[in-house]
Parts: structure tokens; sequence; C-alpha cells
């Protein structure tokens, strides 16, 4: 089948729909500039070295993994980003009344900033905009930090109770929260149309969404430059960019 009558019969897989739940990964920033981890163009692809800043018992345990994580903050491509065409999509799939969960592996906020509802949007990984201390627990935004940091704090401390700061992100070796994933999945066995975009579906608990809801009875879509480890379970595949072809999926009927 084409690339443009597998589009054509994914739009009236949308079309039909009721329950559209869409999983996405760090794929569908990649047209907003924002690098993914395992691709050939991937960050620790690139430099395996980097993955030690995010690897919770590194953090910390080392002063200099933690300076050297809060300048990579400050340099993130996050801050400048914009969403792009498959950003803009699920919102139109949203408005639609169509989407009933949004399930993020995505740290960058591009979903909020291009309008998805906040209340929809499941961050399994957390946010880069906010930061927490380890030792009490204190939550806030993430820009007062690179402030400190900015003003010369080379590895600014909580203000109120001296320990460690880090992103409000799921590093490695740190536990997801329950609740959240357990969201996630309940959503995924509620779809009857999941669409897994932009993710490499290796990472776990989250790519177990996928054999859970077409275990549930839902249609799986999956749109990703590279193979997927579900992709013989999907209904469909396309190995193209999401900012191409996922507008054009989810037009049709209004």
């Amino acid at each position: 089948m084409s690339r443009v009558d597998l589009i054509a019969r994914v739009r009236g897989w949308i079309d039909a729909a009721e329950r559209v739940v869409a999983l996405t990964g760090a794929g569908i920033s990649t047209d907003s500039g924002i690098p993914d981890f395992r691709g050939p163009q991937g960050v620790w692809t690139k430099n395996p070295a980097a993955e030690k800043l995010s690897t919770l018992s590194h953090y910390l345990a080392d002063p200099a993994v933690r300076k050297a994580a809060w300048q990579g903050r400050l340099a993130s491509p996050a801050w400048s980003a914009r969403p792009n065409a498959g950003h803009l999509a699920l919102v139109a799939l949203e408005r639609r009344g169509k989407l009933h969960a949004l399930v993020t592996q995505n740290i960058d906020g591009l979903h909020q900033r291009a309008g998805s509802s906040p209340g929809r949007v499941v961050e399994v990984h957390g946010t880069l905009h906010e930061v927490t201390c380890w030792g009490c627990g204190w939550r806030g935004p993430m820009r007062v930090a690179l402030e400190r940091v900015r003003a010369g704090e080379a590895d600014p401390a909580c203000e109120q109770c001296g320990g460690i700061l880090k992103s409000a992100t799921i590093s490695f070796g740190q536990a997801l929260d329950p609740a959240v994933i357990e969201r996630a999945m309940r959503a995924a066995e509620d779809a009857d149309l999941l669409l897994a975009l932009g993710t490499s579906l290796q990472v776990y608990p989250v790519a177990n969404a996928v054999p859970l809801a077409k275990e549930a009875g839902a249609r799986v879509v999956i749109v990703n430059a590279e193979p997927t480890p579900y992709d013989d379970l999907a209904d469909a595949v396309l190995h193209a960019p999401i900012a191409e072809v996922l507008p054009r999926m989810v037009g049709g009927a209004r």
C-alpha cells in the first residue's frame, strides 16, 4: 500500500474513533530542533558520556556532574523551541473531540505550548520546566534556578533546606511516579485508537501501552523514523516525519 493510501486509511480510522490516545516520544519534537536520544543523530548516540548526566546516582554523588548538567540545562534547545505541525495536529485532534489522552515521554512542554489541554497531557518522565529538591521535596520554576546559575552559582542548592536541586524529570535509576504510570496505562486500555508517534517503544513500562491498547481492542498506528519492537503488532506503520504525515492523518470530516 502506498503512503498516500495508508495515510487515508488512518484518517478514516481517526474519523471513526471516539477515544484516540496519542503516545509521543522524542521524535515528535525533532522538527522543533530538539534532538532525540537514541536515533542516528541522537544526543546519546553522538555522545555516550552525556547519558551519565541523566543518571541519578552520578548526579547525586558528583558535584562535577551536577555542574555540567546545569550548563546543559542553560543551553537546552527546549527554551527556544516552538511547536511544530505534529504538535499542532494533536491540538486539532483534541478540538475535534477525538483525543482522549496525550501520553508523552517528552519533558519539553511543547504539547502544552502548542495548545493541548494540560489536564489531558500525561508527562510520564516529568518536565524540564520545573525544578525539585532531592532533600525536602520543594518544587518550583526552572527559570528561577537557571537565573541563579547565570548569576554565578554553578550548582545551586535548595534555598529551603540546602539540598540538591535537579530538574523535575525522571533520571536513570529514579523511580517513576506510580500514579502517573497507572493513568497512562489506563488511558491506553480505554483507547479505541492508539497513535504511537516518534517513540522507539524501547522504554518500559511506557512502551507497554501499545500491547495493552491492542489487547483491549484498539487499532494501533506507529509513526516513527526507525523500526520499533511493536511494528509487527500495529495495524499501520509509517517510517516518515511526523510533522509531515500527522496533519494529513488528522484531516478529514469535522
